[in-house]
């Protein structure tokens, strides 16, 4: 099998899965949803505020967090309370690197209409976490990514493309279970 250095911590194989030194946690793909809020303040959205940076403080060091140039040249558009400092806490995170074959699978998906008609946004997001096979893309996205009614046209492209299917899930799935409820 051959390898290749990808980042210091990160190695991917030929068949573009990511090995870590954490070799016992999953990974996640963020988009940019969830460091926005992070580091978000509005009344409105409070609970899904409270609830990211409960699932950022109690479970993200559990697992492998990766995150891509997608992400950081979403959140680097327009002016929003903030910026800097979520684009500060975002490029923190381990980069995935970029390849010509994830803009081939972002304008497949664009072009089976399961994603919006911009490249830039959650068709790749979806490309990089399912060429990678990232375990989880977690994301607030409930209307593109995050959207049980998408999930079975994901499942047939992906399998269709022979890609990984990665879980599309918010924070508020991604907690451990209580271990003592059960006793």
């Amino acid at each position: 099998m051959v390898f290749r250095l990808i980042y210091r911590k990160r190695i991917v194989d030929k068949n573009h899965f990511i090995y870590h030194n954490e070799t016992m946690k999953r990974t996640v793909y963020l988009d940019t949803t969830i460091p926005s809020y992070l580091f978000d303040n509005r009344d409105e959205m409070s609970l899904f505020i409270h609830i990211t940076k409960k699932w950022w403080k109690e479970e993200s060091k559990k697992y492998f967090i990766v995150t891509s140039e997608s992400t950081i040249n979403e959140l680097s558009k327009g002016n929003y309370p903030n910026k800097e400092k979520i684009l500060e806490f975002s490029l923190k995170l381990k980069m995935l690197p970029f390849s010509e074959e994830i803009v081939r699978i972002s304008q497949i998906y664009i072009d089976h209409c399961l994603m919006p008609n911009e490249l830039e946004g959650d068709a790749m997001h979806l490309a990089y976490a399912s060429y990678y096979k990232i375990d989880f893309l977690l994301t607030w996205n409930c209307n593109h990514l995050a959207n049980a009614n998408k999930r079975n046209h994901i499942r047939f492209l992906n399998t269709k493309l022979g890609l990984f299917i990665p879980d599309i899930i918010t924070p508020l799935e991604l907690f451990e279970e209580e271990k003592d409820v059960y006793r």
